[in-house]
């Protein structure tokens, strides 16, 4: 087995393979074109949210099982790590979508107003209920990507432009000149500044077309996203998108109908078909890619199991093609 390798690509899938090989004495190059962790990742756009059992309302129980592992794994690795819980609240024509949504995840307690007031004041003066899921956590995506590249720096991590050893490919859209089935799914977010309204922990505001969110980064200032469109559209927003996102945000508080818009950020996600990710072998090359929208969620299991298998010929127990005989 080889015991060096390059990784093409420096989003969060790329930095977190250097992180688990590098912890496991490997010599790792990182190769990404655009230089330290910036706006060109659409992990830089991430809501950060470590939510397995949010997620596994729609997704695949292995994404749950996986996801499970997020939150030990980027405290391991130096991430400041948020742990609050997630509250889920829906408008009074959605309370359906609350009753659906309690009853796929197992572990969600129901609150009623004075329950929730003991968690978000701000939020008891909109809803009468909530749903609680109190083990799940929340990390800043921008500074948990620029530490952890710094922190591999010091650690002997290469980061440069010439690949030796065994390649790892984690390019996400890029890799789609190799990987046929891997299609974007455009999110669009906004980052506002509201003093007035204090939250603590991320909020997630059932919607009957695609899921809302929003992210407490401290000082007053929110992440808000994220829609869900099938393009690999990577720049621009939509109007009708922008507006979604501000009026979720009005319907969850109205003072953030006075808050500042700092950002508006577009990108596309990487995902396969069935929306869940990939190791596959093709040729001498490895592909890890198809993180969707469970960047951080998802991309430390990916790592762990790309290094149990250059490392110890362990093959993953899921998510794994072997190409090479194809």
């Amino acid at each position: 087995m080889s015991s060096l390798f390059s990784i093409i690509g420096g989003g969060v899938c790329g930095l977190a393979m250097a992180a688990e090989l590098s912890a496991r004495g490997a010599q790792v190059i990182v190769i990404e074109r655009n230089g330290a962790p910036g706006e060109h990742a659409c992990s830089w756009w991430a809501g950060g949210m470590l939510a397995p059992e949010c997620e596994g309302v729609s997704a695949e129980q292995e994404v749950v099982v996986q996801g499970r592992k997020a939150a030990a794994w980027w405290e391991n690795h130096g991430a400041a790590l948020t742990r609050r819980g997630t509250l889920v609240v829906a408008l009074g024509r959605d309370q359906s979508e609350l009753t659906t949504f309690a009853r796929r995840a197992p572990t969600t307690a129901t609150l009623d107003r004075a329950a929730l007031a003991e968690l978000e004041p701000h939020l008891a003066e909109q809803f009468s209920k909530a749903l609680y899921l109190e083990e799940e956590a929340h990390l800043d995506p921008r500074a948990t990507l620029t530490e952890l590249h710094k922190r591999l720096g010091q650690n002997g991590v290469i980061f440069g432009d010439d690949p030796k050893g065994q390649i790892i490919d984690c390019r996400g859209l890029a890799a789609r000149d190799t990987l046929s089935d891997l299609r974007g799914v455009k999110g669009e977010m906004l980052v506002v500044r509201c003093p007035d309204v204090a939250l603590s922990r991320p909020v997630r505001l059932l919607h009957p077309r695609f899921p809302l969110y929003i992210v407490p980064r401290g000082a007053g200032v929110y992440m808000l996203g994220a829609t869900q469109i099938e393009s690999g559209e990577r720049r621009r927003a939509t109007l009708r998108s922008v507006m979604e996102l501000m009026n979720a945000a009005y319907a969850l508080h109205p003072a953030f109908g006075e808050a500042e818009l700092l950002e508006i950020g577009v990108d596309a996600r990487p995902a396969f078909p069935d929306n869940q990710p990939r190791i596959r072998q093709i040729g001498e090359r490895i592909y890890a890619n198809g993180l969707f929208r469970h960047g951080f969620l998802l991309a430390p299991a990916l790592a762990r199991m790309t290094a149990d298998l250059v490392l110890e010929g362990k093959t993953p127990e899921v998510w794994y093609e072997d190409h090479r005989e194809r």
